[in-house]
């Protein structure tokens, strides 16, 4: 591998961890509003819905209802407040298990 390529992953390492910890070291004393707060614990399950959300349209070819399954499980395990990433974990054992079922 030459240097320039492990510049460049250097590089890019460095363009994806400060922007997450310069905020992190900047505010760590700040206090803010309880409603700041309250709003800023909800960040995770916005951009979780904001990113799947298209794939629950186009998840099978013609078969729109995986989707709608896969999101109604997302949104009641979300809704529970389980950890993201069950939320996730959840929607894919139910899809799995569905197309066991029934076979795309």
């Amino acid at each position: 591998m030459s240097s320039s390529i492990i510049w460049m992953i250097i590089g890019m390492g460095l363009a994806t961890y400060l922007p997450r910890m310069l905020p992190l070291v900047a505010l760590q004393n700040v206090q803010f509003p309880p409603f700041l707060e309250r709003v800023l614990r909800n960040v995770p399950y916005a951009i979780l819905g904001a990113l799947i959300f298209p794939g629950v349209l186009f998840i099978q070819d013609g078969k729109l209802w995986y989707g709608i399954v896969g999101s109604v499980v997302a949104f009641f395990l979300a809704y529970r407040g389980i950890n993201v990433v069950i939320v996730v974990i959840g929607s894919i054992i139910v899809l799995t298990v569905i197309s066991f079922i029934i076979p795309v």
